[in-house]
């Protein structure tokens, strides 16, 4: 089976197929399961994270069912396991997912994902679900972060240090929906109608020959076989401030690339001390009265070199980011979680050692509450429970943080719009969603950043926004708890 042909339903970890194979043999696999995906932490200390990656879960989910009963042999050979493999070979998923928009800005414990099915069939999706979100929401979120270190356009230029291809075509989308202007990657630019763009390498340059004049040659060879194309040239191959940049002012000059030249024309920077290059190459340029040509900066850039390039005044007018995105560097493993939170119609929570691993029990629903066309609090509750119904009817509401039921915050009637984050993309196994382009996705996600407040969107020990559970949901978890730790107590 070529990589080409490889069903992602089933790019899953042998334990889901163990495990189902006890529910399948115990009469268990048609149990009523609900799931959700959701992370506990955000990355580098930030207040939030971006959602992507749920079209591809959908797709995903959708291609189940779809291998022969010789593919599960490979992986669970015998007899025993016979009528399993061709049980698994026609099953398809039958039940219902929720899920957050792509471009949503999703808070920790919050159900990012939600599937409710048969328990064989939700179980099951783990694995590859958790590969998709995990990837895609690494990235989309170290995205937003460099991209809110400055106002300037940033291009993504990651898929060469990009965890395979699939990575690469996938996290250059996840980096356009959460601020990346453009991609390098042509896959995600053809797939997903952004378009790419690209300057040159410096093999380009050399292969003019090493020598002054043939960096001019290149120049000047690039400059005509793309007239009427935006032109960048990369002034660092020898030496930017003693040839780069004069060879390529020299080059649009004799090339008849005016100030007024349309797209746009450019240099770029990829070594040494931008702030000081790009500030000599900025007085180079408008001396030669090209003040429209634009300086483009690269190098092993992130956030905080961004930031630190801004304080000192460079004199750049867009950023190149590689492997800080591609692979969300500093914080490559994402760490979303799918856990079991409902069997049939009991809400089930793991408990665990560590504090931060308690989960939140029972099919829930988050809604973000809205005023005056800002974000001021998000409320997970219980479906249907005496939140949700306030919630819908737009009553007065108090909410309590969870660790701290002493603080609290009270909505007065009327005053506020309840919007729900989760929306229905498959129901009864059919896919239901609602198909957006990726500049609808990028729009989105605009626009929610927007409604944060600013204190809230900084990098830097931003301010934590009102993230509470309903009482009943509270109280659900609290009864689950003090029943668990009565019987561990008495346990022998």
């Amino acid at each position: 089976m070529s990589i080409n042909m490889l069903n992602f339903a089933y790019c899953s970890d042998k334990y889901q197929y163990t495990m189902g194979k006890s529910f399948y043999d115990n009469g268990m696999k048609d149990k009523r399961a609900i799931f959700n995906f959701f992370y506990r932490l955000a990355p580098e200390n930030n207040n939030w994270a971006v959602v992507c990656g749920t079209d591809e879960v959908i797709e995903m989910i959708q291609n189940l069912g779809k291998a022969d009963p010789d593919f599960f042999g490979k992986f669970l050979p015998g007899d025993d396991y016979g009528e399993f493999r061709q049980y698994l070979s026609t099953m398809r998923f039958t039940g219902n997912v929720w899920a957050m928009r792509e471009g949503e800005i999703a808070f920790p414990n919050q159900p990012v994902i939600t599937v409710e099915g048969p328990m064989i069939e939700a179980q099951v999706l783990e694995t590859p679900l958790l590969c998709i979100m995990n990837h895609q929401m690494a990235v989309a979120t170290k995205a937003s972060r460099v991209c809110r270190a400055t106002q300037k356009p940033v291009s993504e230029f990651g898929s060469r240090r990009a965890h395979g291809p699939w990575a690469a075509t996938y996290g250059a989308k996840a980096a356009v929906i959460a601020g990346c202007a453009n991609t390098s990657n042509v896959l995600t630019g053809v797939n997903w109608g952004c378009g790419s763009t690209g300057t040159m390498a410096h093999s380009y340059v050399t292969s003019f020959g090493c020598s002054v004049e043939g960096e001019y040659s290149a120049f000047c060879t690039y400059c005509k076989t793309h007239m009427g194309e935006p032109l960048i040239l990369l002034t660092d191959t020898y030496d930017t401030l003693r040839c780069g940049i004069k060879n390529a002012i020299r080059a649009f000059r004799d090339c008849g690339i005016t100030n007024d030249y349309k797209p746009s024309f450019g240099i770029r920077l990829d070594s040494g001390d931008l702030a000081y290059l790009s500030q000599r190459c900025r007085e180079a340029l408008d001396a030669a009265g090209l003040e429209n040509c634009k300086i483009f900066a690269t190098n092993g850039l992130d956030e905080y070199l961004i930031t630190d390039l801004e304080r000192q005044g460079a004199k750049i007018d867009s950023y190149g980011v590689g492997d800080a995105i591609a692979t969300s560097k500093a914080a490559p493993c994402f760490g979303g979680v799918y856990k079991l939170v409902q069997i049939d119609d009991m809400p089930v929570l793991k408990r665990s050692e560590d504090k931060i691993k308690l989960i939140n029990p029972g099919f829930q629903i988050t809604y973000r509450i809205r005023q005056n066309g800002k974000n001021e609090a998000d409320v997970t509750c219980l479906r249907g429970d005496s939140m949700e119904l306030k919630l819908q009817k737009k009553a007065a509401f108090t909410i309590r943080d969870e660790y701290d039921r002493d603080k609290s915050k009270t909505f007065s009637a009327g005053s506020y719009e309840a919007v729900p984050l989760q929306e229905k993309v498959i129901e009864d196994g059919r896919d239901v969603h609602e198909r957006r382009s990726l500049a609808q996705k990028k729009q989105y996600f605009n626009e929610t950043l927007m409604s944060f407040d600013a204190s809230e969107r900084r990098l830097i020990n931003p301010h934590y926004y009102k993230v509470d559970i309903s009482d009943n949901l509270y109280n659900t978890k609290m009864q689950i708890l003090n029943r668990l730790n009565s019987e561990i107590a008495d346990f022998e």
